[in-house]
């Protein structure tokens, strides 16, 4: 089911619903995969399709929607780190001028939905390690395995090249090998 881009220009609420009904799913999915919280997913899911809504006359017809949404869900997805790393940054620097504060204590607690109670640690563990890759690849490994994306539609999403996800893709296994290795490594011998 495609939606009609000439509706959706001219305003039509409906051919706005069917946009969300088709690409909502894989919009928090995404977002689910970058930022492994329900809530920041489900409102970073809103403020793309705000985004969208408001930005639909600029989208060209070109191009295809679905790259067009993710494209704009991984920016905010990434916007959004930024602001918590800022955010957490300017709290533990006021904690430490503001002897009346006590420390900021970041959350410990990994919340993700779809991941059963028995593989919650090792669940954590990729995400640690996914979150430790540059964000290139990242979202390229995002986009592949988590989103199913072909290279065609990552290169279109990401504005690079088919051989550069090749190239993102095959550096983001290497450094989950590496970084997930020594996690099991030292969890084998405890």
């Amino acid at each position: 089911m495609e939606v009609n881009i000439q509706e959706l220009k001219a305003g039509n609420e409906q051919a706005f619903r069917q946009l969300i009904e088709i690409y909502g799913k894989g919009i928090f999915n995404l977002c689910l995969g970058i930022i492994p919280n329900r809530e920041d997913a489900e409102d970073l899911t809103q403020e793309v399709f705000i985004e969208a809504y408001k930005h639909i006359r600029s989208f060209r017809e070109g191009s295809h929607i679905k790259t067009w949404l993710f494209r704009i869900a991984l920016n905010k997805c990434y916007d959004h780190i930024k602001f918590t790393k800022r955010k957490k940054r300017h709290g533990i620097m006021q904690s430490l001028f503001d002897k009346d504060d006590n420390p900021i204590e970041l959350p410990s607690n990994f919340a993700h939905p779809g991941i059963t109670i028995e593989n919650k640690e090792h669940a954590k563990a990729l995400y640690g390690a996914l979150a430790s890759l540059p964000e290139t690849q990242h979202t390229a490994f995002t986009l592949y395995e988590m989103q199913g994306m072909d290279y065609k539609q990552i290169a279109e999403t990401m504005s690079v090249s088919v051989s550069a996800v090749e190239s993102l893709l095959s550096r983001a296994r290497a450094g989950l090998r590496k970084k997930l290795h020594t996690y099991y490594t030292r969890n084998a011998s405890s």
